[in-house]
């Protein structure tokens, strides 16, 4: 009797599981988590398997092609995640699948499009004609060849006209995985010949050989010819005749690509822990212990010593023969986290995150895999490492939003799926802020969860609190009303303060942190006679200048990426009247530069990090005293270790409180305590100012009083009073298109649908909120209209529909 598996196939666009017959020769060796070929209508795709399965859906089922990988891609616990995943994000299992595969494992199935004999006929369509001149100039091509070949345009509809004229022809392919293991040339000794012998014509040839086999004579077995020329001076000719010879055995060896060669850190051991921190060590070591642990809160303020709790629950998930996963927010904060770890674990720690080449992660993942790595360090994606066996998931700066995956087919957020992914694994999920989310803050507080508190800093660096004195206390902070400041006189974007304040880091020789949470250096351009603004032709909103004196002359979407050059006349009125306003991390090196010729700056923003390893780069500068003044935007809140910054100026606190979304103020409150906790982290000691329009603002003040009680407590009475999240759910819908009428008739059907619906299932407690255009209302030429839903567990409601064309988050924490 056959055996039978189920699918998921990388399909793009197809949901659901499929069902097909074992081969007999694969009988023995096929399981769950494999990666095998198998057919799909006229194409020959890639899948996971998923399980054995003892009857099947259909009738009449098709045999598993091939297999492509000796060992399973995913562990057991994966797949459960990735069906978990698709449950709660009403994604396709696939997708959730593909997840976790590395780079270059992963291929979609694709089509060849090929020109046939046939004459094409002088009347073609203009759209048909395009797609014939196109394979016509540039010979075969695949579906994603096409799409860059003919972008925005219906080319599929030609393609379809053309294959019923006679003129393409079409043939289904498969990529191969495109990433393997690399190779290297080795050289083996087999033995030495007679010192007399004579290795080459001329005295020059034999001294090379001569010297590269003392060189192989050294080495215990197969050596890199690489190292071997750059030792020898010898070259590939001279290994040729040695292994003609039979004196040398040339050979091929694995290279492993790892992202932390050449990390050097001393290895260091366990700190003495605080009162506080020996508490709540305690409760987490009980919680390692126990076969079902709930999720553990740790609420510590800023230095406050997390870190080596993190570290001192990794080795006992070691010690009891499991594995941890560490994760952090952004891949800026992996330097300084991976040394951390690196120096207490060694060679047990892997690496991973985007930044990386695909080289790099899939040698890594393989590493995982074999079990060699133990440890694994990175952002969201990293969650998605094939560890067996975990113990332990630590989520750094749990609250961070760059935990939620936004752009890809599966939009989830890290928290949960760890949380699912512990559940899963019977692992502890140790979740740690200074500045918690609400939700998560709600659970701790409830008993789903464990809350442990960490209310006081410890000394940085080695000695804590009274080892060598007292421990830093967190920075007091100055609110300065800007109102007054224009009042006063000053036009400065810095306050006389924030100016007196850097002149004295200065003279101190420490350094100072100016944080913007704007890039560029104007927020918009307009003209002051017509007010005419500078808007992106694909999105519709505001261009940002970018640069400064003759660079300042770009224009920037931060939407698409869409650039032009300043106007010198308005595009509205043909005035010369073209002013920028507003403030952004370019503007302040500029005015820094101004006020302080003699202070060192480095700008930290998404435009100054687009290289791969700049994010080290700068932090290594900053960090040995190279600049004075380090200027960002919110990657500075991302828990950074720098003991000599002394102040922190936040140059404009009210950024992001007037946005659309129920989370704006927790968003502000959370990077301003962030952004404050990088002062005084030495005996130095340190301060902060945060300058504002609205002084009296909740959260404003919480953050300067380093207040989490006080705001959470003003905040989740607005979320329950409002029934935002966590005291309801939000799904938001969007649909996009390129006809403005089309997306919004889409919205329309769809809401009217659900009304009826929740009418129909009596789910008196959820509502239909839109359908409205979008926070960004054209992106890419692209025309969003969403609706949201809102109630108890209202992605019920969309369960088993088909949304084609909709993207759904299930609350996401985005402005929406």
């Amino acid at each position: 009797m056959p055996e039978y598996v189920e699918l998921a196939v990388n399909v793009p666009k197809v949901s659901g599981v499929f069902h097909y017959h074992v081969p007999p020769e694969l009988e023995q060796t096929l399981r769950p988590g494999h990666l095998v070929l198998a057919p799909f209508g006229k194409l020959v795709v890639q899948g996971v398997v998923l399980r054995r399965v003892d009857q099947p859906e259909v009738a009449e089922t098709r045999p598993i092609d091939s297999l492509l990988d000796d060992q399973p891609v995913l562990t057991a616990a994966q797949i459960e995640l990735a069906r978990q995943l698709a449950h709660s994000t009403l994604a396709p299992l696939a997708a959730c699948v593909a997840l976790m595969l590395p780079p270059g494992i992963s291929q979609a199935a694709d089509v060849l499009y090929s020109l046939t004999d046939t004459a094409a006929p002088a009347d073609l369509p203009a759209a048909q004609r395009l797609v014939l001149d196109t394979l016509t100039r540039r010979g075969p091509l695949r579906t994603r060849q096409l799409d860059k070949a003919l972008p925005r345009r219906n080319w599929r509809a030609s393609i379809r006209a053309l294959q019923g004229r006679g003129l393409i022809t079409t043939q289904p392919v498969i990529p191969m995985p495109r990433q393997k293991a690399k190779l290297v040339r080795t050289a083996r000794l087999l033995h030495s010949p007679p010192p007399e012998l004579k290795l080459g014509k001329t005295a020059a040839t034999h001294a090379r050989r001569t010297a590269l086999l003392e060189v192989l004579q050294r080495e215990s077995g197969p050596t890199a010819t690489e190292w071997l020329y750059a030792e020898s001076g010898a070259k590939l000719a001279d290994l040729r005749f040695l292994e003609e010879q039979g004196y040398v055995e040339l050979g091929e060896a694995e290279q492993l690509r790892d992202p932390l060669v050449g990390l050097q850190t001393a290895m260091d051991v366990a700190l003495r822990l605080t009162p506080a921190q020996d508490a709540a060590w305690r409760a987490v070591e009980t919680a390692l212990s126990s076969p079902d642990p709930k999720p553990i809160l740790l609420h510590g303020v800023t230095s406050s010593g997390k870190t080596e709790i993190y570290l001192r629950a990794v080795a006992h998930a070691l010690e009891a023969g499991r594995t941890a996963l560490v994760l952090v927010p952004e891949i800026a904060l992996t330097p300084q986290t991976v040394q951390r770890f690196f120096a207490r674990f060694g060679n047990q720690v892997g690496l991973l995150h985007s930044e990386l080449s695909d080289g790099e992660r899939y040698d890594t993942w393989r590493r995982v895999r074999r079990g060699e790595l133990r440890v694994v360090v990175g952002p969201r994606s990293a969650l998605f490492a094939p560890l067996e066996n975990i113990g332990l998931i630590v989520l750094d700066e749990e609250h961070d939003d760059s935990y939620y995956e936004a752009q890809q087919d599966v939009h989830y957020h890290a928290r949960s799926a760890a949380l699912q992914l512990g559940k899963i694994s019977n692992a502890l999920v140790l979740l740690g802020s200074a500045t918690p989310d609400v939700g998560s803050y709600t659970q701790a507080r409830s008993d789903a969860w464990q809350l442990l508190q960490l209310p006081e800093r410890v000394q940085a660096h080695g000695a804590i609190g009274d080892a060598i004195g007292k421990a830093p206390e967190l920075p007091p902070v100055e609110v300065i009303d800007m109102r007054r400041e224009l009042k006063a006189g000053n036009r400065s974007i810095f306050s006389r303060a924030l100016q007196t304040e850097l002149e004295q880091v200065l003279q101190r020789s420490q350094q100072a942190i100016l944080f913007l949470n704007r890039r560029g250096s104007a927020t918009y351009v307009f003209c002051r006679d017509c007010g005419h603004v500078m808007r992106c032709p694909n999105c519709e909103t505001p261009l940002a200048q970018h640069g400064s004196g003759e660079l300042a002359q770009e224009l920037v979407c931060h939407q698409c990426g869409y650039q032009r050059t300043l106007p010198q006349r308005c595009p509205n009125c043909e005035s010369a009247q073209i002013r920028h306003y507003g403030t952004g991390t370019e503007s302040v090196v500029k005015e820094l530069a101004r006020l302080l010729p003699s202070a060192r700056s480095l700008r930290w923003d998404r435009d100054s990090t687009r290289t791969k390893g700049a994010h080290e780069r700068i932090l290594y500068q900053f960090a040995e005293h190279q600049a004075d003044v380090l200027v960002g935007t919110q990657m500075l809140t991302k828990g950074l270790d720098l003991p000599k910054v002394t102040l922190v100026g936040v140059v404009l606190a009210d950024v992001g409180l007037q946005l659309p979304h129920y989370r704006a103020a927790e968003r502000v409150f959370q990077l301003l305590t962030q952004v404050a906790g990088r002062a005084g982290r030495s005996a130095l000691g340190g301060r902060v100012i945060f300058q504002t329009f609205q002084p009296q603002h909740y959260a404003i003040q919480a953050a300067a009083a380093h207040d989490y009680a006080g705001f959470y407590e003003t905040e989740s009475a607005y979320r329950r009073q409002l029934r935002y999240p966590p005291f309801a759910q939000l799904v938001r819908m969007e649909f996009r298109h390129l006809d403005a009428r089309k997306a919004e008739q889409e919205a329309g059907a769809l809401a009217a649908e659900l009304h009826a619906q929740i009418a129909r299932q009596g789910r008196g407690a959820t509502d239909v909120i839109g359908p409205a255009p979008s926070f960004h209302a054209r992106v890419n030429k692209e025309y969003r209209w969403q609706l949201l839903l809102r109630g108890p567990q209202p992605a019920e409601l969309l369960r088993g529909l088909r949304l084609p064309g909709w993207r759904i988050e299930v609350n996401p924490p985005a402005p929406l």
